[in-house]
């Protein structure tokens, strides 16, 4: 429980401590899913359960963030805008990464359980869809509206559909 409310603390630090943030919310409730998880008694675990299905509804209609507790989220990530963004519960988000309103990071065919595995200090503008079987190096830049299926290697930025990858000057970020 005290992991629990350290992540959900260091969370608000990345929101400057603004607990009204909807990214906030989205984050906190993950956090909390993914911790019941953890908890051994049954009973309990079910009584968890409960309270964590009814919140994901909750911050799922109030915020339009659909962030289910399976997936992997690091720490310092922070959803800037909130507003149809869909994350799959197979996807891996690494640290101190940003999304922003309207990203999607999800499966690209249905029978493909595989979703994209994102690394540290992912930059992703607004509408960007990331799909299927791919992963993002670290200090990537993701752009606006850009459709991203295949893998970006660390220091680059992908624009466009499908997007092109565009390498940075080496150890910019």
């Amino acid at each position: 429980m005290q992991k629990l409310f350290q992540t959900i603390q260091d969370d608000l630090l990345t929101y400057q401590g603004d607990w009204t943030a909807q990214g906030f919310w989205a984050l906190a409730v993950h956090r909390f899913g993914a911790w019941r998880y953890t908890v051994r008694i049954g009973l309990a675990r079910k009584l968890f359960s409960l309270v964590y299905k009814i919140l994901f509804k909750a911050v799922q209609i109030l915020t339009g963030v659909e962030l289910p507790c399976e997936a992997a989220i690091g720490r310092g990530t922070r959803i800037d805008h909130f507003g149809g963004i869909i994350v799959s519960g197979y996807a891996v988000i690494g640290e101190r990464c940003i999304l922003r309103q309207g990203v999607t990071i999800g499966l690209r065919h249905v029978n493909d359980v595989v979703a994209p595995r994102l690394g540290n200090d992912v930059n992703i503008g607004a509408g960007a869809k990331i799909l299927g079987r791919v992963v993002i190096g670290d200090h990537v830049d993701i752009g606006a509206n850009a459709v991203v299926l295949s893998d970006v290697p660390a220091y680059s930025s992908a624009v466009g559909i499908p997007a092109r990858i565009i390498p940075k000057s080496v150890g910019s970020k």
